[in-house]
Parts: C-alpha cells; sequence; structure tokens
C-alpha cells in the first residue's frame, strides 16, 4: 500500500473539504513522532500509525482538491552511478580547454597591471609575487577547488545554483508554486534542519519570514549573474588584445589600430566556433592550452634557474608587510593589477555542470595550479634583473628562439581563454531562464554524451557584438583591466555570501570554521574590492554598467512574471466551476485529446473559462498540463509527471504537472506528447491499483472473512474492467487527434496604474516578450495541430 508521508497528509488536512477533522487526527497521530520524522523527513509513516482510525488512501484522496499537487506515480527512487574514472579523466582534459583559459592567460598581463608607474624597489617584486601566490592559493585552490565546488546542485554550479539550493531549505522563492511532493524527487536531496542546531533553524526561519531577505537573495542573485556575463564580456576583449599586442616585440609597423582590427576579426570567428558545442571545443582547445602551460611552467623554470633563484624566499607573507609598508597608499592601489592572477576562477564553479567536480580538481591541482605559479614566479625572477622591462614582462621574458612559437600559442590561448566565461554565461543563463529570472531563449543542448552541455544562440551573437564594441572603443588593456576587476572581485564576494549561508543552514558547519572562512577569505575579498572600486571612473564603471543593463531585464521579467502568476492563482477556475463547464449539456464533446498548457501549478487557469465560452466544445480528454520548474538542477524523467484526475471520474479531464530542474532539455529522448500520454496511461493503471476501502474499513465483527474475501474479489474485477475502459479511452482519445490549446497572454498594466508600472508592463516586458521565443518554440509544438487562445491580463 502506498503510505502518505507527513507532509503530504499535512497538505491534505488544509484542503477545505468538510471531513477536515478526520483528517486532522491522522495529521495529529504523525506530530506524535515529529522527532523520528525530522531526522528523515522524505520517509512515510509507519503502518501501524493507520491502523484502527478507519481511514484509507482512497479517502484521503477524495478529500485531495485541484489546489493540491497529484500523487505522483513510478519509481520514487533515482539512484545515481558513480562517475567511472575514464568518464572524470575525459572531463578533466576537456576542462583544460574551457574552464582554465581566462585564469591561465592572466601571466600575460598581471605584472604590467600591477606595476602601472614602474618598479620602485627591487623587493616590491617579491613583495607583488608573495601577493599573486598567496591569493592563488586561497581563493581558486582552497576556496573555489576545495569548498565552493561542493556547494554544487546536483553537479551544477554558479550563482543560481547556490540560490536554487538556499530555495529548497528555506521557502524563500518569491513565486507560489513550492508543493510538498517536491520533495520526494530523488534529486532533492532534502535534509530539513535538526531542532537541535538552533543556528541553521534560527536562520532558516529568518529567511522565511522576511520579505525584504527574500528580495535581496533574489537582487544578490541576479547582480552576480549579471557580473559574471559582464566577465564574458571582458575576457575576451582584454585576453586577446594583449596577446596580440605581443606581436609589438617583433616588429615596429604593428599600430595601435592594427592591433585592435586584428583582436576583433579574431573575437568574430570565436564566436563562431561556439555553435560547435563545448565538447567539440574542449577537445580542440584542450591540447592547445596544456602546450601553454607546459610553455610557462618551462620558461619560468628557465628563467628562475637563470636570473634569481632567491625570490623562492617570496613565499614568506613578510615580504607583503614589507611591500605595504613602503608604498602604502600605492601599494593598497596596485591590488587591482594583482587581481588578474585569478580572473577566470568564477568560471571554475559556473561551468562545473559542462564537466564534474572530481574533473575539475584534478586538472587544477596537477595542471593548472602548479604551472601558474611556476609562470610567475619566473617572471619575478627576470624582473628582478630588468626592472625596466615591467610593461611587456611576459614577452620580455621569453628567451629568444622560444618568441615566435610562445607568440603564437599565446594568441591561441588568448582566444581560448574567453571560452571558460563564454561556456559559464550560457550555463547560468539557462538556470535563469528556468527559474523566470531571465526571457524566454533557445537552449541548445550541444553533447548527448556530457549532461549540461549547452549553446544558446541569442547570447553568443549579443556577447559577440558587446565584445567587439568593448575592444574597439577601450583599445588598450589598462582600462578593460580597471574594469575587468570589479567584475571578478564582485561575484567573488557574492558567491562567499550565499556560502556562508549554505555553510550555516545545510552544511551545519560548525561556527568557528564559518566565522574562520568569514576572517580569512572574507576579509582578503573585501580589500581587492575596495582597491579595485577605486578605479571606478577609470573603466570600472563597465560592468556594473553591463550588471545594471541585464539586471533591468531580469527584474522586468521576473516582476511581471510573477504578477501574471498571482493574477492566474486569483482567478483560477474552481473545481466546481469546472465541474459544471464540463457536464454542462450546452458544451458539446468531440473525439480527440487536448492538451492545455499553463504555468499555473495550482489549479485551472482563467484562459480556460475564457476559451469554453467563445468555443463550447471539448474533446473526449482534456489534460491540463502545468509547467513547473524546480530549485534543482534535474528531474529524472521518471519521477517528472505528477497526474490527477477531475472528479467525477466519467469526465475524463485529467491535471498534470510536469517538473523540470533548471538544466533538464524540455525534448530530450522522444516527443513530449508521446511521453505525456503513456505516462497518463501509467497513472490510470496505477491510479486504479490503489488498495480500495473494504479490508481497511471492515471492523471485523459482523462479517465472515469469505464475504470480504467475495467481495475484494468483486471490487477487483470492476476496477480491472473501469481500468482497462479508461486506457482504451485514451488510447482512442490519441488516436482521433491531438489539439495543443496554447494561452496566449496579453498582459497591460490595470486601471490607475502609477507610470512606472505601466512603462514596466506595457512597454518593457511587452517588448521582450515580442521578440522572443514563445512556448510552443519551446515544447516544439506541430503548428498544424496547435491552437493559441488569447487573453488580456490586468495587472
Amino acid at each position: 500500500m502506498y503510505a502518505p508521508n507527513r507532509m503530504e497528509v499535512a497538505k491534505v488536512a488544509n484542503s477545505g473539504d468538510e471531513d477536515d477533522l478526520v483528517v486532522e487526527e491522522v495529521k495529529n497521530n504523525y506530530e506524535e513522532d515529529d522527532d523520528d520524522q525530522n531526522e528523515n523527513p522524505s520517509s512515510p509513516p509507519p503502518q501501524s500509525q493507520l491502523k484502527g482510525k478507519n481511514l484509507s488512501w482512497y479517502k484521503l484522496r477524495r478529500y485531495d482538491s485541484l489546489d493540491i499537487e497529484s500523487r505522483k506515480f513510478g519509481s520514487t527512487h533515482h539512484s545515481k552511478n558513480g562517475e567511472q574514472w575514464s568518464v572524470i579523466l575525459h572531463l578533466a582534459f576537456q576542462s583544460i580547454g574551457v574552464v582554465y583559459g581566462d585564469i591561465g592567460t592572466s601571466p600575460l598581463y598581471v605584472y604590467a597591471s600591477t606595476f602601472t608607474g614602474g618598479i620602485k624597489h627591487n623587493d616590491d617584486i617579491l613583495g607583488v609575487l608573495s601577493l599573486i601566490f598567496y591569493t592563488i592559493t586561497l581563493i581558486p585552490l582552497l576556496k573555489y577547488v576545495f569548498i565552493v565546488l561542493r556547494a554544487n546542485d546536483n553537479g551544477d554550479g554558479g550563482t543560481f545554483a547556490m540560490y536554487s539550493l538556499i530555495c529548497r531549505y528555506a521557502k524563500v522563492g518569491l513565486t507560489p508554486s513550492e508543493e510538498a511532493s517536491d520533495q520526494d524527487v530523488s534529486t532533492f536531496q532534502l535534509e530539513m534542519p535538526n531542532h537541535k542546531l538552533r543556528i541553521a533553524s534560527k536562520l532558516k526561519s529568518k529567511l522565511e519570514n522576511s520579505r525584504f531577505a527574500k528580495f535581496f537573495l533574489l537582487f544578490a542573485t541576479m547582480l552576480g549573474t549579471s557580473m559574471v556575463i559582464g566577465d564574458g564580456v571582458l575576457t575576451p576583449c582584454i585576453s586577446v588584445l594583449s596577446a596580440v599586442g605581443g606581436i609589438k616585440e617583433a616588429t615596429d609597423s604593428m599600430t595601435e589600430g592594427r592591433i585592435v582590427m586584428i583582436s576583433v576579426a579574431i573575437l568574430v570567428l570565436l564566436f563562431t566556433f561556439q555553435r560547435l558545442g563545448t565538447d567539440k571545443v574542449g577537445y580542440t582547445f584542450a591540447p592547445i592550452i596544456l602546450v601553454w602551460f607546459a610553455f610557462n611552467a618551462g620558461i619560468g623554470v628557465f628563467n628562475f634557474i637563470k636570473y634569481d633563484p632567491s625570490v623562492v624566499k617570496a613565499i614568506n607573507p613578510a615580504y607583503i608587510v614589507d611591500y605595504f609598508k613602503r608604498n602604502k597608499k600605492d601599494a593598497w592601489i596596485s591590488l587591482g593589477g594583482v587581481v588578474l592572477a585569478i580572473t577566470g576562477t568564477e568560471a571554475l564553479f559556473a561551468d562545473v555542470g559542462h564537466f564534474s567536480v572530481r574533473s575539475i580538481q584534478i586538472s587544477m591541482c596537477t595542471i593548472t595550479y602548479p604551472a601558474l605559479i611556476l609562470a610567475y614566479t619566473g617572471q619575478a625572477s627576470y624582473l628582478r634583473k630588468h626592472n625596466l622591462d615591467v610593461p611587456d614582462t611576459f614577452f620580455k621574458s621569453i628567451p629568444g628562439p622560444m618568441y615566435w612559437p610562445m607568440f603564437v600559442v599565446a594568441v591561441l590561448a588568448s582566444i581560448i581563454a574567453s571560452q571558460a566565461m563564454i561556456s559559464g554565461t550560457f550555463a547560468i543563463i539557462q538556470q535563469s531562464l528556468s527559474l523566470g529570472c531571465f526571457p524566454r531563449v533557445k537552449i541548445i543542448h550541444t553533447s548527448k554524451k556530457y549532461a549540461g552541455q549547452v549553446y544558446i544562440p541569442e547570447i553568443n551573437y549579443l556577447l559577440m557584438v558587446a565584445c567587439v564594441a568593448v575592444t574597439i572603443g577601450f583599445k588598450t588593456t589598462q582600462k578593460i583591466g580597471n574594469a575587468y576587476g570589479i567584475a571578478v572581485v564582485f561575484v567573488m564576494s557574492l558567491t562567499s555570501a550565499f556560502l556562508v549561508l549554505i555553510m550555516i543552514m545545510i552544511w551545519k558547519t560548525n561556527i568557528f570554521l564559518v566565522i574562520s572562512y568569514i576572517l580569512i577569505i572574507g576579509s582578503v575579498e573585501l580589500l581587492y574590492l575596495s582597491s579595485v572600486l577605486y578605479k571606478f571612473d577609470q573603466g570600472g564603471y563597465l560592468p556594473l554598467a553591463f550588471a545594471m543593463v541585464l539586471m533591468l531585464i531580469m527584474f522586468v521579467w521576473n516582476n511581471v512574471y510573477r504578477k501574471k502568476y498571482y493574477f492566474e492563482l486569483d482567478n483560477k477556475v474552481s473545481p466546481e466551476m469546472l465541474q459544471g463547464i464540463v457536464a454542462d449539456t450546452k458544451t458539446s464533446r468531440v473525439p480527440g485529446l487536448a492538451v492545455f498548457y499553463s504555468e499555473l501549478v495550482h489549479g485551472i487557469p482563467p484562459i480556460f473559462k475564457h476559451y469554453v465560452a467563445n468555443v463550447p466544445a471539448l474533446h473526449s480528454v482534456l489534460i491540463f498540463v502545468s509547467i513547473k520548474s524546480l530549485p534543482i538542477s534535474k528531474v529524472p524523467i521518471e519521477e517528472r509527471f505528477l497526474f490527477r484526475r477531475v472528479r467525477p471520474n466519467d469526465l475524463n479531464v485529467y491535471r498534470c504537472v510536469v517538473r523540470y530542474g533548471y538544466t533538464d532539455a524540455h525534448n530530450e529522448e522522444e516527443p513530449f506528447e508521446r511521453m505525456l500520454v503513456e505516462r497518463l496511461k501509467d497513472f490510470v493503471r496505477e491510479d486504479f491499483m490503489s488498495p480500495v476501502s473494504a479490508e481497511e474499513s471492515n471492523d471485523g465483527n459482523n462479517e465472515h472473512e469469505e464475504d470480504i474475501a467475495n467481495r475484494a474479489e468483486f471490487e477487483k474485477q470492476r476496477q480491472e474492467v473501469a481500468m482497462a475502459r479508461d486506457i482504451e479511452l485514451v488510447d482512442k482519445a490519441w488516436r482521433g487527434g491531438v489539439v495543443h490549446l496554447v494561452g496566449e497572454h496579453e498582459v497591460i498594466a490595470g486601471k490607475g496604474a502609477n507610470i512606472g508600472k505601466k512603462i514596466m508592463i506595457d512597454y518593457a516586458y511587452n517588448f521582450l516578450k515580442r521578440n522572443l521565443r514563445q512556448s510552443n518554440k519551446i515544447f516544439d509544438i506541430p503548428h498544424k495541430r496547435m491552437l493559441k487562445v488569447g487573453m488580456t491580463y490586468e495587472l
């Protein structure tokens, strides 16, 4: 027998039907064993708790209403096999070409960006080398590789992944579509805070009860997302310009204008290449980046031995203290150059969905980190003997015979450097789109072998245009570097803030470890943030300008999306009204199956009433499909569909909630229509296979066992006949033809709305809606069998 879990029964108890007292009795019975349930909230209550209650699951379902999400069918357990080492190593190899291009090309410009006024004291080189060493060790290696990567959401990373993780553990989402049964999805992985852990419970409670906290979390998520996209614009510009500029060492005929135009041509080719997908791009670029790291490490060792092996003493942090004592404010300002050594670090986390945590950890620890440390150490050794070469440190420090090979590899590596943030941008936009925070764009899954690798044509085109504009407008790496630093450190600081929430509320980390993290990592990031903000007027405004534009788009879309959802919720069709419409003699039933799409999870959308008023005919089988995005990365297919009958059964009307994670493809294995009908038939079978109430309602005093057995057998045969009849009706309706009814909502500001609301809804939102993809394109609905139903919503 299927035993409802405690949260499902509590949900039923609030359904508002006449026999609430019976259900409330069961609910209270569960709460007697509250501590056990808190230990494992997703486990069903013991069968013994239902004995003597004269209550069947059939009766519980009878009290269910259309406001309550359906009971699901199929497997509730989804085991994920451990990754094979061959797959991990393949992904580790790919990740070198995609993830590390940005941080790997930082040696091109770090020393030049740090010592903008020249080297004033030879030991300043040791101070900066020490800063670089500890910054790379603390932020990319310790923070991201060993801590932040653990905060992934079922393998997906980025700001939105952390936000969705928090939304699962605390009800901080602003759209009221949460349902008790969401927690039964195997990838939800929810373990509520134990009451003994007061800090976790107290923080969770404060977040849930504060409307300001909910809005602030969403605002911070949008800001972080916008900054990462800003990184995706600035990374190609600074990397390509730095590499191409190296040709000035070989010829004087290469002017600044020519360098800019060559860089623009390279950028256009790079974005054209994106349509091949991360899989092919990774395998193409990985060997080049491996060669790049090998050259950097080799030249670093050569310079270290030839010029000044004593720079190894920079491992002593005392040189950092001396550097600040000597240079004071100038040392603080120079941190804006040092932070460029860790640009692209956020890509480690944003791109984890394209690869895996283990693969990125392996490639970072074995290849990237050692190569970068050797490269910066070698450049420091060279600068100790050649202080005046600091503006062109990278190319000046290359041994003569290696210049041209290194130049070619540097140009190729700089092209690849852009790939990390471009891939990360695609990943986070896919996440924000699914959570209702970004306008609809086309998501193309580029690899059947590796999940999570996506390409977004519209975003790719916009990034290309922005990169070309920035490159032509700024022309030099110094101005772009000022802008770049702000974007990098801002995102890192936001990631740390989210991570602290996750540590306390989800991981339940010891509070002293949390405080240690804040004091060490947090203080370092705030110091860097204060430095990069100093150069706000020298190009630093650019990423903030990008972020403001993107946040405006995201805010408008999300705000109107929520208003529209609340409008549908307030004007939904009640169960009684639906039954009256279907049973109305004026409404004829025609052969076939109709699928009515909606984003409303809690009931039937008001557009259905509008449709019936104008077309008084309904198909023999009607399915209301609600599309729902869960705050998780993936929903297993066998757990995706939730069905619910509209009573009485002979109406042949069903509700279906189709649940997707924010990285799920909407048409991955078979057409949605076929999958929907097959799952509906599975639901009908399971619905009739539910235990009848005869066994549970029998008091055992006045009836003989033989009578009970006969009645049970008769009931079983009756149900089998009814099940076969309903399945045949579904098959017959499917053969008769499927019509897809899609709501086409015209959204306008309500009467008396202020000017700001009118601009946001009537102009901004509708402009985005008109120029982006509609739901029929997302689900690949055949145009010949699609019917759009229009209705105006006054918000």
